[in-house]
């Protein structure tokens, strides 16, 4: 039989990627999930500085596993280092009898905090966190301070759960050995994003007409927050180099889902370029997006000191073609240029510009692209995260 291991899983708030994936965890046989929160904030309508708005998600974060909000001096409506201010973990830690304490993100003093009462216990620490060598600009005293961190935190954490390629790179570079890290990749609900997609292919033309968007007529996406690191401007001046002639419309059409600092300029820009064939369409939930991931032909994103990019998952499950930078830090593992998508060099409108031209100049490959993305994605899910974790748990049983 196998042996059942008692996890304990830290994190700020319930956050709507991870949900699926916890509900997914309480049905493994061989792992009793207890979920410790520090935030209910994004259970109920909250503002998002990103997004520029207020947002309540549109999809389950609390139902299928054991989950518990812990107590705090203060508010919990803000996160930062030093809030929410919570105490009680070390009780519970001890009245659960955990085997393992998982925590996600090490950049706040609570989370050190737990690492220190769950070491003191005898639990063994596991740590998921998305930092690259490219997910912020580090100068040279940061980065020796970074090693000095990485110090402590090697002897504070038992096991990495590596997120993909540039996250164990980052680990590596920062001294930790590779039977230490487990991969653990940053995933999606592939099911939820698939099966809707494949429903909204019915009403794809109904929803083409409602944008005013003639049929036939190719389609490119954005969907992100517009603000600087995600660079979207940069997918707006790409798509002006589409233009036969620099003054008609491109061919394809242009669509922005998203909203934040930026999209004021972005949609003044738009609006000097004087065509018809771009359009802003705000925030979309959940729920909605599959629909905008169907009726697409190709995906950009452009960031850059992007940790991951979780937006790309989804729509690769809608089996379109994608472009990111190469300081996207999914890229590596999900995009293969030339097969399923182009990464190109971030900042770059004219790298850009090439890879809109390549994918879109025929539509067959186009086409071909978007189910190899399909064949990709089908193989980084939450079964992947689930034998990542139970190595993870395993390893660590074992080095008692």
């Amino acid at each position: 039989m196998q042996r059942k291991f008692r996890l304990a899983y830290l994190v700020t708030h319930p956050i709507q990627y991870q949900a699926p994936l916890l509900r997914r965890i309480a049905k493994t046989p061989n792992i009793d999930l207890t979920v410790f929160y520090c935030s209910d904030l994004s259970t109920k309508e909250f503002s998002d500085t990103g997004f520029k708005g207020v947002i309540k998600w549109d999809v389950d974060l609390l139902g299928g596993y054991q989950y518990e909000f812990l107590p705090a001096v203060g508010g919990t409506d803000r996160i930062s280092f030093w809030r929410p201010f919570n105490h009680g973990l070390a009780k519970r830690l001890k009245a659960g009898r955990f085997d393992a304490l998982w925590i996600h993100g090490y950049a706040r003093w609570f989370h050190w905090l737990a690492m220190l009462q769950a070491k003191s216990q005898g639990v063994k620490v596991m740590v998921r966190d998305e930092a690259t060598l490219i997910s912020s600009q580090r100068g040279l005293t940061k980065r020796v301070a970074k090693r000095v961190f990485f110090l402590g935190l090697k002897t504070l954490c038992d096991r990495f759960l590596v997120i993909g390629s540039m996250n164990r790179e980052y680990y590596r570079e920062h001294g930790i050995e590779k039977e230490r890290m487990f991969l653990v990749p940053y995933a999606v609900d592939n099911a939820f994003f698939q099966t809707r997609a494949i429903a909204s292919a019915a009403t794809r033309e109904e929803l083409r007409a409602s944008l005013g968007l003639e049929k036939g007529r190719p389609i490119i996406l954005y969907a992100s927050k517009m603000i600087e690191r995600k660079r979207a401007a940069d997918l707006l001046e790409a798509y002006a180099r589409l233009s036969p002639n620099g003054e008609s419309a491109p061919w394809p059409y242009l669509l922005f889902i998203g909203d934040g600092e930026e999209g004021v300029a972005l949609k003044q820009r738009a609006s000097k370029l004087g065509w018809n064939s771009i359009r802003f369409l705000g925030f979309k939930n959940q729920t909605e997006l599959p629909r905008y991931y169907d009726l697409c032909d190709v995906f950009v994103l452009p960031s850059v000191h992007e940790p991951w990019g979780l937006v790309v998952n989804e729509v690769m499950n809608a089996g379109r073609a994608v472009i990111v930078s190469d300081q996207v830090g999914c890229g590596p593992d999900l995009v293969k240029n030339g097969e399923n998508g182009y990464i190109f060099k971030a900042g770059s409108i004219d790298g850009l510009w090439r890879a809109l031209h390549d994918v879109l100049a025929d539509p067959e490959r186009c086409c071909a692209m978007g189910q190899k993305s399909l064949r990709i994605i089908n193989k980084w899910s939450f079964e992947e995260n689930v034998a990542g974790l139970q190595a993870a748990l395993r390893s660590s049983s074992n080095q008692r």
